[in-house]
């Protein structure tokens, strides 16, 4: 093989590394969707681009306006973080009972493979 098609072949492959390793995950969808105004949801779903590791990826949701309550700090609801479906590109937050009228933040962050950390948040309302 000549020299310089070794050089062509060698540069093109170390592209497409530089181009895998900048690969970060992307939350696509949530539901409920961030602003979204909906009725007492029990399941809170982030879909992301990949699949994300579960041990190293999670979910928080808080209570940031309750109707009739004053709330000088957001309040923490427990719920159970799990992967699911599409090969673990969805995580979702389980809780025991529908989450009642007011206002949340789910605050996430998400780990791939290929160890590369993502953190956002966003709010949607309970009507």
């Amino acid at each position: 093989m000549a020299k310089a098609t070794r050089l062509l072949i060698s540069t093109a492959v170390a592209g497409l590394a530089a181009t895998a390793a900048a690969a970060h995950p992307k939350l696509i969808a949530s539901v409920p969707a961030a602003n979204a105004s909906v009725t007492a949801p029990v399941t809170i779903e982030l879909k992301f681009n990949e699949a994300v590791v579960d041990q190293f990826s999670g979910i928080e949701v808080q209570v940031t306006d309750m109707t009739g309550m004053k709330m000088k700090n957001p309040i923490k609801m427990a719920a159970r973080p799990s992967l699911s479906g599409d090969n673990g590109t969805r995580l979702t937050a389980n809780f025991a009972k529908p989450l009642p009228k007011g206002g949340y933040k789910v605050t996430w962050h998400a780990v791939t493979a290929d160890t590369h950390r993502v953190e956002g948040s966003y709010s949607f309302t309970v009507k």
